[in-house]
């Protein structure tokens, strides 16, 4: 038995978009005031930064593009729904961050190997970093949090993307720092350093969004196999899978009940088993259940009191 495929969710959906729709205008704040102070300022580092934040609200289309898409209902052609729309955006958005790393990485790589330091630091340039990155930090943090409690993968990969962003700042503000103090070569090597920060924000994105594109499983078995262990009629449950993204979860099962349950009885009971599964992870879409009958198999040539325990199969 199987539960009807589920609606699609628009508060879920219209709830990520608001919070896309939010972090993207004030990532455009966020890039224009970087890259305009650090064209008067000459200060590459800055023009840089305020490119690499443009990046971040790049990601922020592709989270609404892709979260539009995820949120259609099922149809025909995709019986499961659209929800790994979502994952595939976070992808786009890892590659954006390894696109942010190829930039900020060889920016700093040609200044080492030119000795080209032209910025010029002033009061202002700290004012405009600092006040970026704490908005930033707030973005990240907001955005992750939502990000948990929708259980939505783009979510959490612009927050990283977003992230990066701050890595980049604060390398820039120690950068800056250090050229006031009279060495500038310390601008570029910070970069470098941020670099690496970056990419290791992609694969962590990338290593989530293949989790769901692998099916790897979801709920542990010996959770569900504890919801059988206290609901009388249930023998036994083997064959435990589930898969999708975290907010829309698939499980099959196979549920072992007494050999002479009517069907109606064994229907009733494989009924139970859903309800429980779901409301101990709301986040189960469906759950399949087979049933079969516990315990005896009888063998071609019958013997008197003779019978053995079916091993568990799939």
């Amino acid at each position: 038995m199987a539960a009807g495929i589920a609606p699609a969710k628009p508060d879920r959906a219209r709830s990520v978009e608001r919070v896309l729709w939010a972090v993207l205008v004030l990532n455009l704040l966020v890039a224009a005031a970087k890259f305009a102070y650090g064209v008067v300022s000459q200060s590459a580092s800055m023009q840089a930064d305020g490119i690499h934040s443009l990046f971040d609200s790049v990601g922020n289309v592709v989270g609404l593009v892709g979260i539009a898409l995820a949120a259609r209902p099922a149809d025909e052609g995709h019986p499961y729904g659209h929800s790994k729309f979502e994952t595939y955006g976070s992808m786009v958005i890892g590659v954006l961050l390894l696109l942010a790393a190829f930039e900020v990485g060889t920016g700093a790589v040609e200044k080492l190997a030119t000795g080209s330091y032209t910025a010029q630091v002033t009061i202002v340039s700290f004012a405009v970093m600092v006040g970026t990155l704490a908005i930033n930090l707030a973005v990240t943090f907001y955005e992750r949090r939502r990000g948990q409690q929708l259980h939505s993968d783009i979510l959490r990969a612009d927050a990283a993307h977003t992230l990066s962003d701050a890595l980049v700042s604060i390398g820039v503000i120690v950068g800056l720092a250090f050229v006031a103090a009279g060495f500038p070569m310390a601008d570029p090597i910070m970069a470098l350093v941020v670099t690496a920060f970056i990419l290791a924000s992609a694969v962590s994105v990338f290593r989530r969004a293949l989790s769901t594109l692998s099916d790897h499983a979801r709920i542990p078995a010996e959770a569900i196999q504890a919801i059988v262990d206290g609901t009388p009629g249930m023998r036994e449950v083997h064959c435990i899978r589930t898969r999708g993204t975290e907010s829309e979860v698939y499980c099959d099962l196979h549920l072992l009940v007494d050999p002479d349950m009517t069907v109606r009885a064994a229907h009733a009971l494989g009924d139970e088993l859903e309800e429980q599964i779901k409301q101990a992870y709301p986040n189960v879409n469906e759950v399949l259940v087979h049933v079969e009958p516990y315990g005896v198999e009888q063998s071609d040539e019958p013997q008197a009191g003779f019978s053995v325990k079916v091993p568990p199969r799939c």
